[in-house]
Order: structure tokens, then sequence, then C-alpha cells
């Protein structure tokens, strides 16, 4: 029965016979195999959230991107737009993600390089010229100085005049798997998670669109994680989320429905089906019977995906088109709701406008072409997907009872846990590469005595040098007396301890203090994280 809430994007899809294609397939009276009860839409969700899926809209296409300045990935996005990308994915250079201006000593040689330097709300004014916030979906990744950024997001969306109801969007905000597999970390795990619940708290009263989090598993899985490793790992960290937010007094159903996921597509299409099922399925069972949700949007498992950066490989790189156009392909097949395709040249440096347009084609050829949009779950019913979805339940239901038995995943993480399943998997996969019983076409098979030199997108050196002025003429033309007085009310309130520290900080982007001194101010307070080795 057709919902009336959710739109169908056409009413017919034909075959080139001619025949109709339905919009959903079931199981046959005879066969006692799928759950008929469980549709789309319906807990526990796994032939997909939506009752309509891509039959109601298709998913949001949604390229990474960031380089240089702030003019050059504004450039960027328009260009992305233009060629039919349906939201924008922001990548912040390094010095960015670890809460350092461009200026700062650490900074140096590193900025603009894998990503946008966004150094203060000027930035993010350029970064977004000419492109109206209410018109497009923007996620941002960024985890320490989440908060920051998504501070400067809403301070640029009341300057553009835009309704803080209507932004839609996503930050990364996990902290935990920078502690497991990825690095980006300033603060230590407690004052890192309150960070992430006062977000949680900020954006359910005043930005009812915004998914809080995206808790990702793609870094996980590039770490060198298998498919189920990828699939425990992060949703015992959404569990660790959800605990800490109980216990800072939030009630679940308040900030639930705005948790997100990400995750990595890698090379098995149909194991990588089968993940993205049982990770509805055991997130919804996980929240209606772990933490007595009540609502249906806080027991649904949205995602977004991106192809594999460590599939792809510097030797043959245009063979890199086909590894990701099989990756998006499972991504769609598994009922994502957003998707990035890599450029086939990032193995070799940042990609190029040509090799975007090549990615971006990728999705909408997948969208338009190939059919697998044209039902609700194509895949349901099969035995193979259905008894690997089942398969896969069950190894993530082991590594989460044992995380619990090590006190939760901030204890796991803390032991090594997690990081050493991680190690030994990646070590293994490398022994089967090595070895040949891993075929990596182009690499250990089928090589080519010649390789092509590939053109590549460089940085200019020159950035770091710009920033660094921009920088400086920020700080003489801005109210240096407002700045100084939001920064002393923000340590305040982080000395406190109990208050939120959105406003704070809102309050402090507002009148142009850098990202660099706000995050100064809790780097006193909180100290900074040292990992410690295995």
């Amino acid at each position: 029965m057709k919902d009336s809430k959710y739109n169908e994007r056409k009413e017919e899809f034909t075959l080139s016979t001619g025949e109709i294609i339905k919009r959903l397939y079931k199981q046959k009276k005879n066969v006692e195999f799928l759950d008929e009860t469980a549709l789309p839409g319906e807990f526990p969700f796994t032939r997909g959230v939506y009752p309509t899926m891509y039959r109601g809209r298709l998913w949001t296409m949604r390229q990474y991107a960031g380089f240089g300045s702030a003019e050059e990935s504004n450039q960027r996005y328009k260009y992305l737009l233009e060629q039919g990308q349906t939201g924008l994915s922001v990548a912040f250079d390094l010095p960015t993600q670890i809460g350092y201006d461009s200026d700062h000593s650490l900074a140096r040689g590193e900025v603009g390089k894998v990503g946008v330097a966004i150094d203060s709300l000027e930035d993010m004014e350029t970064l977004f010229s000419g492109i109206p916030l209410n018109k497009v979906s923007t996620s941002m990744t960024i985890n320490a100085p989440a908060a920051i950024l998504l501070a400067m997001y809403v301070a640029l969306a009341e300057k553009q005049g835009v309704s803080l109801e209507e932004l839609s969007g996503t930050i990364q905000n996990d902290i935990l798997k920078e502690y497991i597999a990825r690095g980006t970390y300033i603060f230590p795990p407690t004052p890192s998670l309150k960070l992430i619940t006062d977000t949680f708290a900020y954006c359910s009263e005043n930005l009812p669109r915004w998914n809080t989090i995206s808790i990702s598993g793609y870094h996980i899985r590039e770490a060198g994680s298998d498919a189920v490793q990828e699939l425990a790992f992060t949703l015992a960290d959404g569990i660790a989320y959800v605990e800490a937010a109980e216990k800072a007094g939030l009630e679940v159903d308040k900030f639930a429905p705005r948790l997100s996921f990400f995750f990595n597509s890698q090379m098995n299409i149909l194991e990588e089906v089968a993940k993205f099922r049982a990770a509805r399925r055991l997130w919804a069972n996980i929240m209606k019977n772990r933490f007595n949700a009540k609502k249906k949007k806080s027991m649904m498992l949205r995602f977004h995906t991106q192809t594999a950066g460590a599939a792809l490989t510097a030797q043959q790189p245009e063979n890199n088109i086909v590894r990701v156009a099989l990756q998006a392909l499972a991504a769609v097949l598994g009922g994502t709701q957003s998707l990035h395709t890599n450029s086939y040249d990032e193995a070799l440096g940042l990609p190029t406008e040509k090799s975007v347009q090549i990615a971006l084609r990728t999705q909408q050829i997948i969208a338009h072409e190939s059919g697998v949009a044209d039902t609700i779950d194509p895949l349901g019913g099969s035995y193979y997907i259905e008894e690997l979805t089942d398969k896969i339940e069950k190894e993530v239901k082991n590594y989460i009872k044992r995380i619990d038995e090590l006190g939760g995943m901030a204890s796991a993480i803390e032991a090594g846990y997690v990081q050493q399943q991680i190690q030994d998997t990646a070590y293994q996969y490398q022994l089967d590469v090595e070895s040949g019983k891993q075929v990596v076409v182009g690499v250990n098979e089928y090589q080519s005595e010649v390789e092509r030199e590939a053109d590549l997108l460089k940085v200019d050196p020159a950035v770091e040098e710009k920033q660094s002025k921009k920088l400086k003429r920020l700080k003489e033309n801005r109210d240096n007396q407002k700045v100084t007085k939001s920064l002393q009310e923000l340590k305040a309130a982080a000395e406190s301890g109990n208050e939120n520290l959105m406003p704070y900080i809102l309050n402090a982007v507002k009148v142009y203090a850098t990202l660099g001194e706000i995050t100064d101010i809790l780097r006193d307070i909180y100290g900074e994280y040292r990992a410690s080795t295995l």
C-alpha cells in the first residue's frame, strides 16, 4: 500500500520489453523464507528505512570536496552543483581538523593540503559565498572541533537570513573512531564526549533537521578491518554515544532520531549489501531493546556511504573507475541515504575536475540507467543475501558482547582491544596480497610494464602564506574586546563543567574568534590526549 507521506518519483518503470516493474517484490505464498511483515520502512528496517526508498527519491549525491583556500573550494562546490550534485560534503585540512589556525607553527606545510583551511567565520562566509544554505544539504567531516565548525555554519546561516529550522546536513562529530583508527583527536575522551552531547542537546532544540553525529565505520574499514569488524565497532561506538547522552540527562527519543551513520563500501558487492541490511536490523533492535526507544525514527539507521579509498591503486589508476562503480552499486543495492564516489586519481593526489566529474557521473548512471533504483529492495529474498545477513548479524553481536564485557567501547579502546583486532586483520590481508591469495588487478596480477603519468591537481604552496595574512588582517580589524569577552565567558562555562558550551562557542564565532583561539581555551582546561602504544 502506498504511504501518502512518501511521494513516488514516477508512477511506472518498465523493462525493455515494456513490462511494468513492481514497486516492491514480496515472497510468494508457497515460499517460507522472507518475513513478509518486515516491509521497507517497518521495524527492523532490514529492507530499507523508508517505505518507498528510491521510488520515493534517489539518494543524495554528495561528493566530498575541499582543498587549498575557501575561494578555491567554493569554485569546486559550484562546479559540482552545476554538474548535478545534490549535496555538499566539506573536506577540511589537517590543521583545521586538530584545532590549529593556519599561522600556527604545527600547521606549517599542511595548510589546504588534504582539505580546505577554515580559520574563522570569515573563511566559512567565503566557502559558501553564493550558495544559499537553505537550498543545500551540507555534510562536514570534522570531529574534535565539530562544535566550533557547526557554530560557524549556524552563524553563517543567520547572516544569510536563513532560519535554523531550514538547515539540513551532518557533522561527523565521531571522536571514538579517531582514537581507534584515524588520529585527529584533541581532547581526552571524557571532555570530548561532553562536547558531543552538548551538540546533541543544542541541535535537538535549535536544528531539527540537522544530523548531530555521523557514527563512522568508514575509517575503521580504511584502517584494515573486515566488514564484520567495521559494523561491530561502529555500532559499539553508537551505543557509547547513546549511553553518554542519557548520562547527561537527554531523553533517547529526543536526540536519537538525528543520529546517522557513515559506512565504507568495499569490493565484495554481496557482502557489503548484507552488511548494510544487518546494520539496520541490529541498530533497530539495539535502540528498541537496549535503550527502550519508542519513536520509530529513533530505531532507523540512516547512513551515508563512501567508496573505499583503501581499494584505490596508484598502479593503472583508470582501473579505479571500475572499482568505484562496483562499490557504489553495492551501496545503492544496500539502501544508502547518500553516497560519495571516490575519484580514480586519488591514490596519486587530489582529484581533478575531470576525475570528479567521472565519479559523479558514476552515481548518475547507476541512478538513471542501471535499473537498480526502479524497484524497492531489489535483492530482498535472495537466499545468499539473507543467509549472509544473518551470519554477519551473529558475528557482530559476539563482538558487541565482548566489548560490553570489557566495560564498553571507551574501556575497550583504552585496553587496545579494538585497535589490535583491526591490526591483526589488516596484517593478514597484506600477507594475502603479497602471497597472491588476494588478487589486486594491476598490483600483484596483470601488471603493466609502463605506467602512463597522470595529470595531477596540486595545491599552491602560497595558500599558507595567504591564509596567515588573512588571519592577521582579521585580528587587526575585528572588535578584539568582544573577542576577549566571549573567550573569557567560554572559559568560565567550560570550567564549571555543567553548562552546554554550544551557545558560548557560537557567541565567540560570531565576533570572529578563530578556531585556534577557541580550541586553545578548551585545551587549557581539558588538556590533550596522548595515545598509549600497544
